[in-house]
């Protein structure tokens, strides 16, 4: 497969653009979503009480929007925010009802189309560098990321193997690359996926990032060359890459998987509630058509099935679990789908706030951390939740920046820092898999969990 980084070396990627081995990466904005995005609008929505709640729930079902924050109306909560994207032709009737029944509200984005051209659209004027000089502060298509990933394997063939686990629904390969020198046949592992739902760009993002800092540091920083010498890192940069594909193509706002429902018009599964635990109960969706659908059953989804594979194959190895997600500013773990203590609770405790801590030394942006139940929201049938009951005793989501101020539209100017302060939380993580961990190891059920 030759590495060129050419935006198009697939025509079925640009939707007509034609580009012939040019020196300009066909740009983002010669394709911008048929303009779809024009006069829509994101409201940040904060219901003060549980009538306000009933309200708004109400008023959202009568018309077609897209929810950021949660991302079920089931999950609204009086005195949480609500981040809703609304298409151009409701947002003034939605703007009144919500000024005659008092609810607060902030108009966070007032022109989506030119938030997705603001964080993108300038594509068109840069010029391409070479492949030695790829560049990791902007956000890459599927096959500029499948293509940098046979560079890496190509020219670090000491520290990096590359495979295939598996094709998505759609036929597309799902790559891995494993971080580590090869100087013994045991060693601990660390998986890190990025991409599960496909608008959530930044999570690909890093995941090149961090293959980029692992390789170029490791003969300069001693932190990097122990890891990198006592434990195997397994990356998967685009997890859901269909749907990555997909919300460069189509639909930015895209999340789900491209399966086909037999039943329904509508496609895709949430690839974070489709996972064999406590699946499909609360905090997931029965409905095809909703965003939090769970799929037809567990593991329907060939992405989820392969990935459960290759970590049920490596769990002796495999420690630690770290699955990116965006947006919200937070390091969660394990349960999402209960109110419960896990049996290591002060390890896990004890590693989160290290990272977190670790992450906040770089330019002092907060994440709250803690069980996802009570951090986020419940939920079931995620990948987090299954990695930790088959026995990953170290299983972790962030969600990355921001808060909410541009949502999914991170600009490409802020990849670099929110990079670099994920790069210290995940370091610190994968560090204490070095060090043993005691307190509160008298607390852990060992007949039920062994593996801890």
């Amino acid at each position: 497969m030759a590495v060129n980084f050419r935006c198009a070396v697939q025509a079925l990627v640009l939707l007509g653009c034609v580009i012939i081995l040019s020196n300009v990466l066909c740009p983002v904005g010669a394709y911008l979503y048929n303009n779809r995005y024009a006069g829509d609008q994101v409201f940040r929505i904060t219901p003060s009480n549980k009538e306000e709640v009933q309200v708004l729930k109400k008023l959202l079902g009568n018309i077609k929007v897209d929810l950021w924050q949660p991302n079920s109306a089931s999950l609204i909560r009086h005195k949480a925010t609500v981040d809703v994207h609304v298409r151009r032709n409701d947002t003034r009737g939605l703007r009144t009802r919500l000024q005659k029944e008092h609810i607060d509200f902030k108009v966070y984005i007032s022109n989506l189309q030119k938030e997705i051209e603001n964080q993108t659209g300038h594509r068109s004027s840069r010029k391409r560098r070479s492949e030695s000089q790829y560049d990791y502060e902007v956000y890459h298509s599927l096959e500029e990321i499948q293509s940098w990933m046979f560079e890496m394997n190509r020219t670090h063939p000491h520290l990096v193997d590359m495979f295939s686990i598996g094709r998505s629904y759609e036929g597309r390969p799902l790559y891995i690359l494993q971080l580590g020198k090869r100087t013994r046949s045991y060693k601990k592992a660390v998986w890190i996926d990025c991409g599960v739902h496909a608008r959530e760009w930044i999570g690909p993002a890093f995941c090149q990032w961090f293959v980029k800092e692992a390789l170029h540091s490791y003969q300069y920083d001693s932190v990097m060359r122990r890891l990198m010498n006592q434990l195997n890192f397994y990356i998967m940069p685009v997890f859901n890459v269909d749907g990555y594909h997909f919300s460069w193509t189509t639909d930015r706002f895209w999340r789900k998987t491209r399966s086909k429902n037999a039943k329904y018009h509508c496609r895709g599964v949430d690839a974070n509630r489709n996972w064999k635990v406590k699946w499909c109960e609360e905090g997931a969706s029965s409905q095809p058509c909703d965003d939090t659908y769970c799929g037809p059953f567990p593991e329907s989804e060939p992405e989820v099935k392969a990935v459960a594979k290759f970590l049920r194959k490596h769990k002796k190895r495999v420690k630690a679990y770290i699955s990116i997600h965006a947006y919200a500013q937070m390091l969660l773990y394990p349960y999402s789908y209960k109110y419960a203590t896990i049996p290591n609770f002060n390890c896990v405790e004890s590693a989160a706030h290290n990272a977190v801590t670790a992450l906040y030394s770089a330019y002092g942006v907060r994440y709250r951390y803690g069980p996802a139940s009570t951090t986020l929201y419940v939920s079931s049938g995620s990948s987090m939740d299954w990695a930790y009951r088959n026995g990953i005793p170290y299983a972790f989501a962030f969600e990355l920046r921001d808060t909410g101020y541009f949502g999914f539209l991170l600009p490409e100017a802020l990849i670099n820092p929110t990079c670099t302060e994920t790069m210290r939380a995940v370091k610190t993580i994968s560090s204490g898999l070095l060090k043993k961990c005691e307190t509160g190891m008298h607390e852990l059920d060992r007949e039920r969990y062994p593996y801890l």
